[in-house]
């Protein structure tokens, strides 16, 4: 199995270089909408936000933090997300990345080590602009979720997202549209949409970490 800190030296050096990028992201994106040019955020009107993708471990094995939004939210409610929210003035990307964090959970910006980005993602239907930020805790605090924003916290094992098992795909109603639709099944919980097409960038950079693993312990 992976360790967290593997995992954490591999992301370190993988951020800062060539990224999948939108290719990645369109494996877990709707069928009906597989061209590249509607996800990518350059040029794109729009307003800003940045999620962290925060990874940490337990027993060793790397974790991925996610949470449930509020079912009464207007927007994406009771869809399963990353911490994150709208860029306030001018302030870094990455600085709004760890100031929701620290909203929504409650865990300290100076506890967190961001490791780099992940591709920017341009969302259609709400014309947002998500910038990913992955960062690493050396242990997981104890959460205060602001019940407002989060209904929920899953605690996912980064191995359960790189099993194939875990991805799936299904017919789906999508605003009035029938469409095939590709989700990480962990638990009962459904991961799709942008949170999804982040992950499958994030799992892209770790496949053949996975991969090698595998074949030693053949």
């Amino acid at each position: 199995m992976l360790t967290f800190h593997e995992v954490i030296d591999a992301l370190r050096q993988r951020l800062q270089g060539p990224l999948p990028g939108t290719q990645a992201q369109l494996t877990m994106a709707p069928a009906h909408r597989q061209d590249p040019e509607q996800f990518r955020a350059e040029r794109k009107m729009c307003q800003e936000a940045a999620v962290l993708v925060p990874i940490y471990p337990e027993l060793s094995h790397p974790m991925v933090l996610l949470i449930v939004r509020p079912a009464n939210l207007k927007a994406h409610g009771g869809q399963i997300s990353f911490p994150g929210g709208r860029r306030e003035a001018d302030e870094p990307l990455w600085q709004t990345a760890l100031r929701e964090t620290e909203e929504e959970l409650g865990i300290l910006a100076t506890s967190i080590t961001l490791l780099g980005a992940l591709t920017p993602l341009y969302i259609p239907v709400s014309h947002f602009c998500v910038y990913p930020f992955v960062g690493s805790l050396q242990a997981l605090p104890p959460l205060k979720p602001c019940p407002e924003e989060v209904a929920a916290v899953l605690r996912v094992p980064l191995e359960r997202l790189l099993d194939p098992h875990a991805q799936r795909c299904e017919l789906w109603d999508i605003r009035g549209q029938r469409t095939q639709v590709p989700f990480f099944e962990v638990e009962s919980h459904r991961i799709w949409g942008a949170t999804a097409m982040i992950l499958a960038e994030l799992l892209a950079l770790l496949r053949d970490l996975s991969h090698i693993h595998m074949a030693n312990s053949t």
